[in-house]
């Protein structure tokens, strides 16, 4: 599944799925936006953890490339992590490569 909608909800469906009304939400005051802290404070403020992915030590860098359509169709074939599993591919190649030279 490519993660996009299918089919976006109309209002009914909507408040059907997550039983709440739109309309029915507070509305947002002035008071309350002055009340408002950034989601990091909150959190930090009561000794929380930061929801989501957490950062990574070693993240990985975005990079476009050109690659022969069997290389990434081969990686593909064998299922999802077909990236990782070619960064995986990569690395080793250079570590041979470090090692012979």
């Amino acid at each position: 599944m490519d993660g996009k909608l299918k089919h976006e909800p109309n209002d009914d469906e909507f408040e059907e799925t997550i039983g709440l009304d739109e309309d029915d939400a507070p509305e947002l005051t002035e008071e309350a936006l002055k009340r408002s802290i950034p989601a990091a404070q909150f959190f930090a403020e009561r000794g929380l953890p930061m929801p989501g992915r957490p950062k990574s030590a070693n993240p990985k860098v975005s990079v476009s490339l050109r690659l022969d359509r069997e290389v990434v169709e081969g990686f593909k074939a064998d299922g999802p992590g077909w990236q990782t599993r070619m960064n995986a591919a990569l690395a080793e190649s250079l570590r041979k490569a470090r090692k012979s030279a």
